[in-house]
């Protein structure tokens, strides 16, 4: 009898570990079904969710669908707690990740349970992105051989072959997220990017990806949009890439910082001494005073006193103090030196060189595309053609570009330019009407007849003397830099446009950095970091290069 009683215990001892080993696989799969639907879920909220699904009761992933909303509400935001009981209802029975391929042909069994919703045709599965293969044989022919021969699809084609990658994504994800679609838009890109790359005159857009990924994140909103319930979706935490998603007190440093590459030198030059900075500085003064200087010696002045610049522009001297004690900061010879110091570029060069290339493609797809279509491109195409008349030249050019950029984004003109009398003096102009933002005092009805421009920064003027359109536009460019001021959200579009050569029509100042914005924010309001309105014109003009 004894003998018995301890088989019969030491059966027990062995049941038992066998028992709690089912029972912690039962519990991973559990937190596995939550942290599918919920995948940025804190540990310590996943793990009241659990031992709360332990107290109801809930053992296995199959009693999860007798879960309620009202069950989860302890521990859960409302929102949080329908996402997971909705997916539990559509997903029953399991909710363990399947190990099928992500692009194999969908089995008997489960294409019987497969309905023409892209939602309810979906099965979990981590880490979907990585398995994913592009569908490219269920692309047409004619688009394939427009791939295979490194040509450009037509925009009817490049739809068509979105619907197609779309409709085999949501098989798989009835939610992919935008950072989803990047990385197979990268996978796209990369296999044929002669034919996806947003490239145009062998300068690259960005990373090259951007406007297939617009395309790709717009046509799953459409297909999302019947069966997306109208609340709010909670943010998700992301991975601090881009300047929208850092912390508020970090903004203002990393708008600031944008762009540039020297924007707080750490030491003084070897050859510099504090005493021989303030020497130097009071010479600019004495020189700026007597009007006795050439440009060379101010650039030398500029690039050897930089330092002590940037301490002064970084801790918010006010403009007008800035004026008295660096006055060439806001000259052409000045500020080029000061811009290529911080940007690493050559601010005059590099606009030119661009203008070149760009100006005479960007008016004719506003002449022939874009005012046939957007009454206020027509508009301002025909004010500029009245105010313009028989001139001819580059400045010319420059500034009906300008002006009908400003058209076509939408953006009002008088936000840049700030039109007074052809006599004006500086200390005439009415301050408190001129913007915050830069910008430029037209003296007189129009830029293309006035000999006269004004710089202004935070509604004081900097330099009383332009005599061009030119170095007028690139002084106020340069200010956004030097000053640490970010652009307007009423002159974005126009200004992001204008900013960089990697990413084509962004191509009239040599700005490229890879993350960010220098846009100022909005609380509320998500800024990326290629504006949409920009990626679409670069489309738009991309077509209407290969037509």
């Amino acid at each position: 009898m004894a003998d018995t009683t301890a088989d019969a215990f030491n059966s027990h001892r062995k049941v038992k570990p066998i028992l709690q080993d089912m029972e912690q696989s039962e519990i991973q799969k559990i937190s596995s079904a939550i942290t599918v639907v919920l995948p940025d879920l804190p540990l310590a909220v996943l793990s009241a969710v659990v031992d709360t699904l332990k107290t109801l009761g809930a053992k296995t992933t199959d009693d999860l669908q007798y879960i309620t909303e009202g069950d989860l509400l302890p521990v859960l935001k409302p929102i949080q707690a329908r996402r997971l009981v909705v997916s539990w209802v559509q997903n029953n029975p399991g909710m363990c990740p399947s190990p099928v391929s992500v692009c194999s042909s969908p089995s008997p069994a489960s294409a019987t349970t497969s309905t023409s919703s892209p939602g309810d045709s979906f099965t979990f599965q981590p880490n979907w992105v990585d398995k994913f293969q592009i569908p490219w044989q269920k692309l047409p022919e004619e688009l394939l051989q427009n791939l295979k021969r490194q040509k450009r699809p037509s925009p009817r084609l490049r739809r068509e072959m979105i619907r197609i990658v779309v409709s085999e994504i949501m098989k798989v994800c009835n939610n992919p997220s935008k950072h989803n679609t990047t990385e197979i838009g990268k996978k796209m890109v990369a296999e044929y990017p002669k034919s996806l790359q947003d490239v145009i005159e062998g300068d690259v857009i960005g990373p090259g990806y951007h406007s297939l990924v617009k395309q790709l994140q717009a046509r799953v909103e459409n297909v999302k949009r019947p069966n997306r319930p109208k609340i709010k979706k909670r943010k998700t935490t992301s991975d601090g890439s881009d300047t929208e998603e850092i912390p508020a007190e970090q903004k203002a440093s990393v708008q600031d910082t944008y762009g540039c590459v020297n924007w707080e030198p750490k030491f003084l030059p070897l050859s510099e001494t504090v005493e021989s900075q303030q020497e130097k500085k009071e010479n600019m003064k004495r020189m700026f005073e007597d009007m006795n200087y050439n440009k060379d010696d101010v650039k030398k002045l500029v690039q050897s006193t930089y330092y002590t610049q940037r301490k002064d522009i970084n801790k918010r001297t006010s403009i007008k103090q800035l004026c008295q004690e660096w006055p060439f900061l806001f000259k052409e010879a000045g500020m080029a030196a000061h811009f290529q110091e911080l940007t690493g570029v050559s601010i005059m060069e590099c606009f030119f060189a661009n203008v070149d290339k760009k100006c005479q493609r960007l008016l004719k797809f506003f002449q022939n595309v874009a005012a046939p279509k957007h009454k206020q491109v027509l508009n301002a195409l025909i004010k500029c053609q009245s105010e313009r008349g028989q001139l001819s030249g580059s400045p010319e050019d420059i500034i009906q570009m300008v002006l009908l950029l400003l058209a076509f984004f939408g953006e009002e003109e008088e936000n840049l330019f700030h039109y007074v009398d052809q006599t004006c003096l500086a200390q005439d102009v009415q301050k408190k009407k001129l913007p915050a933002s830069p910008c430029i005092i037209v003296c007189g009805s129009s830029c293309f007849t006035a000999v006269t421009f004004m710089l202004a920064v935070d509604q004081e003027v900097v330099n009383n003397h332009i005599t061009s359109f030119i170095p007028a536009f690139c002084l106020l460019f340069g200010s956004y830099y030097c000053f640490n001021i970010h652009y307007p959200v009423e002159l974005r579009s126009t200004l992001e446009f204008l900013q960089s050569p990697k990413t084509c029509f962004r191509c009239f100042f040599s700005i490229n950095p890879e993350r960010g914005t220098k846009v100022q924010g909005k609380k509320k309001k998500k800024l990326l970091p290629v504006n949409p309105r920009v990626l679409t014109l670069i489309a738009d003009l991309a077509d209407y290069e290969w037509t």
